[in-house]
């Protein structure tokens, strides 16, 4: 009988693109389900390379409304409605900040792709605040559409990671990060859903300190699983031939021996001071 042989999602951090290439999943939807039905604003920090984004991305499908991409998973079994919401997908990854114009382009792309699909009209993009801006594009979106919008942030720290050897371009970015973001705390009314993914400890950065609603479900046992691959599952992989294993100039690279729930946890200060 011939295997059905698939492949390690190796540096695919996109749902769909791995759905549809019949990459290995370790179905993490269930607990995707329930972050969604449980609190409106999130905070998950993992160390890089841990599945932030790919749960970034899986996120971003459910809103959509991509049933097909969850056949087999337990989304399928729990999902009835299937409602398609504006998403708002900001990922902090795509740059290297070396200096404060590195930032405002990257804020600036992001918002003139939004103000473009929701019809904002802003004649002085210069000259209005980036806080106006992202405000407008939200509230736009919900009259568009009739549906509150969600907003995905990945790797909010990337800016102020870039900087950690100079203080005072550190100041400035956070300082814009805080401007940008600022209306989120007033705008529940439009809001959906807000998950925000980071490396640092959320308080250290200090930007969406005004978030007081916010569960950070980086240490909470219930979420514990919902990023990264379980050594008993990659077992199980590898028994059934579910996957060619990957290979590495002859090495085998599999797992990270790391645990986040509090019976097992064998982490140490892995978080980026």
């Amino acid at each position: 009988m011939e295997l059905n042989i698939r492949r390690y999602p190796i540096g695919i951090q996109n749902f769909e693109q791995l759905r549809n290439n019949n990459c290995v999943y370790v179905d993490k939807t269930e607990l995707v389900y329930k972050l969604t039905y449980t609190d409106q604003v999130y905070f998950l920090s993992r160390p890089r390379r841990f599945g932030k984004s790919l749960l970034v991305s899986t996120l971003e499908a459910y809103f959509q409304g991509k049933k097909g991409l969850f056949g087999g998973l337990a989304m399928e079994r729990l999902e009835k409605d299937w409602e398609s919401y504006p998403v708002l997908h900001i990922d902090f990854s795509i740059s290297k900040y070396l200096s404060a114009h590195y930032l405002r382009s990257a804020i600036n792309w992001f918002l003139e792709r939004w103000e473009r699909e929701y019809g904002c009209c802003v004649e002085d993009k210069k000259g209005t605040p980036f806080s106006v801006r992202l405000g407008n594009v939200i509230e736009s979106a919900y009259k568009k559409t009739g549906k509150a919008v969600v907003v995905l942030v990945d790797e909010y720290d990337s800016p102020m990671l870039d900087t950690n050897s100079d203080v005072a371009l550190q100041g400035e970015l956070r300082g814009i990060m805080r401007d940008f973001f600022s209306p989120l705390k007033g705008m529940g009314q439009y809001l959906r859903f807000l998950f925000i993914t980071g490396i640092s400890k959320f308080s250290q950065m200090s930007i969406f300190s005004e978030l007081n609603n916010l569960q950070n479900i980086s240490m909470r046992d219930d979420f514990s699983a919902i990023c990264g691959t379980p050594e008993e599952a990659l077992a199980q992989i590898d028994s059934k031939q579910y996957a060619v294993p990957y290979q590495a100039d002859g090495r085998r690279v599999v797992k990270v021996g790391v645990n986040f729930d509090s019976a097992t946890r064998t982490i140490g200060e892995w978080i980026v001071r």
